[in-house]
């Protein structure tokens, strides 16, 4: 995601005039590209969960001066203890995930050389249940923030695609989102943002767009698998 990407949903939530008490990001990487980097700096209670020691260095620096932020220093999963993270580059996954953008984007092969251990929880035990705004991006296992949220945010943004990737519980996230009364805002090039349906009602501008950029993302995603043969060959 890029740094227009991220100020997009703080411009569409403040136009919106969505009341927000308390955000929460799983997978900040760096602070400088934090999808809600400008909610923080408004001073909303904020909830930020990271496992990575060069990321967790960054953020406790760059936000030292913040008395709204609660990190937390753990990957989520869908257990208890601790688990296997690989690092690739920008990309920081689950090992034994069945697919996350580095394998499949970039044809990353796992080294040992690039894992390290963490300790991990289930969602509920960072879930304060007062959560309004919910963005993860953590390289395939979103859906383990989902099966076990509290809250019901007003706003969720979700990594579920990019190139040639789409996110290995799709079906799960898709199921979730239907059975609490979710739909649809609008995506870029790798989230899918998200809306309760009580909360706003999308113009019908909105409405042509999203329509639009899903044709688009179709296309993309069509024209990059015929495509195929040329970007492995390449190493792309």
């Amino acid at each position: 995601m890029n740094y227009k990407e991220n100020k997009q949903i703080y411009k569409k939530v403040t136009d919106k005039g969505i009341e927000l008490r308390c955000i929460c990001e799983v997978g900040v990487y760096y602070p400088e590209t934090s999808n809600i980097l400008d909610f923080i700096n408004n001073g909303i209670k904020t909830i930020l969960v990271e496992p990575s020691a060069d990321s967790l260095k960054r953020i406790d620096e760059y936000f030292s001066d913040k008395s709204n932020i609660i990190i937390h220093k753990v990957a989520v999963a869908d257990k208890n203890g601790s688990l296997k993270l690989a690092k690739a580059n920008a990309s920081t996954f689950i090992t034994d995930l069945p697919k996350s953008p580095a394998l499949i984007n970039d044809l990353y092969t796992i080294k040992e050389s690039d894992t390290f251990t963490v300790p991990c929880v289930t969602f509920d035990k960072i879930d304060s249940g007062d959560i309004d705004l919910l963005s993860i991006d953590i390289e395939g296992a979103e859906w383990y923030v989902l099966k076990n949220l509290k809250s019901l945010p007003k706003i969720i943004s979700v990594e579920t695609h990019g190139k040639f990737y789409t996110n290995p519980f799709i079906k799960e996230i898709n199921q979730w989102i239907e059975k609490n009364n979710y739909k649809i805002w609008y995506k870029n090039n790798s989230d899918t943002v998200y809306y309760r349906d009580d909360v706003i009602e999308l113009s019908i501008k909105e409405n042509l767009n999203l329509k639009f950029i899903e044709l688009k993302l179709f296309l993309r995603h069509s024209k990059r698998y015929l495509l195929w043969p040329y970007y492995k060959m390449k190493g792309y």
